[in-house]
């Protein structure tokens, strides 16, 4: 959800960015029912300022051991590894994104992890890559056009969204 860099106030804060269109992302999976959550390695006011707004539980903050997590995650959702998409950019994400059904990485991160992926996103961390995450799940399983009509206006007669003349 960001693009890995940390930027900190005068006072010690720390600040980090959010891609709008990844919020609205994630807002389409949960609309059509899919959860959402976080495990990362720091501990941020900002992730957990954000997860609040966009309604993302569980949020796990400060985790060494993502592998642990993901089991944790897992038993308390009832899920499968095989039903869970990841996104991970770093050596620490490798447990997890052996482990999943889909893993995902953005091209930036390193050439050890590209090789636990199933795929590479072509926008950046912090760029819209979770939005381009959100959109391939949606359309494999063939959410995406329900979602992107539920946007038409009423007047333009519903169905699927076509371009304007």
């Amino acid at each position: 959800m960001t693009d890995g860099r940390i930027v900190y106030d005068g006072s010690g804060g720390e600040l980090k960015s959010f891609h709008i269109r990844d919020g609205q992302g994630i807002r389409l999976l949960q609309r059509a029912g899919i959860k959402v959550g976080i495990i990362t390695g720091r501990k941020s006011k900002a992730v957990e300022v954000r997860a609040r707004e966009l309604g993302i539980d569980p949020v796990l903050q400060k985790i060494q051991d993502k592998g642990r997590a993901l089991q944790r995650i897992l038993m308390r959702e009832k899920l499968r590894a095989e039903e869970v998409c990841y996104a991970g950019d770093d050596l620490v994400d490798i447990p997890v994104l052996g482990s999943v059904g889909l893993a995902v990485t953005v091209p930036d991160a390193p050439a050890e992890v590209k090789s636990f992926v199933h795929y590479t996103t072509k926008r950046t961390g912090g760029g819209g890559a979770v939005r381009e995450i959100t959109e391939m799940i949606l359309k494999a399983q063939g959410k995406w056009g329900k979602l992107v009509d539920s946007f038409r206006p009423e007047e333009a007669g519903g169905g699927r969204c076509r371009k304007r003349r």
